[in-house]
């Protein structure tokens, strides 16, 4: 048994994905189990979105390289490389990245991202 302070994430997982996504989970759900917290690198390609959803978990989002847009509410926000936004939980929310490049980010969830928490609409 060891007794380390600290966790080395060298394998995330790899969340299956249908749009063209890369969703890479570091600390999560399907990594550990744990619910406090998910930590996941994402690349969205050109032309990605998703469905509105409503989650239940406040989502922080860094913006390492492109843009990406947020529909919070009515509102359009478009965030470029080097910003970041916190969408508080209870929140309606569409992402995309209807831009003519790969958004790269960095996406943490409190708590941890859940299908059973996301709250997405048809």
């Amino acid at each position: 048994m060891t007794n380390k302070k600290y966790t080395i994430q060298n394998s995330p997982f790899v969340v299956p994905t249908t749009d063209g996504k890369v969703i890479k989970e570091h600390f999560g759900l399907a990594t550990e189990g744990g619910s406090k917290i998910s930590i996941a690198h994402m690349k969205a390609p050109a032309g990605w979105s998703e469905p509105f959803q409503t989650p239940e978990f406040d989502e922080y989002t860094f913006i390492i390289s492109g843009k990406k847009q947020f529909i919070i509410e009515n509102e359009v926000v478009i965030l470029e490389a080097g910003q970041s936004i916190k969408i508080n939980k209870n929140t309606r929310v569409q992402y995309s990245n209807p831009f003519n490049e790969m958004c790269e980010y960095l996406a943490i969830c409190l708590p941890a991202f859940s299908m059973d928490l996301v709250n997405r609409e048809d």
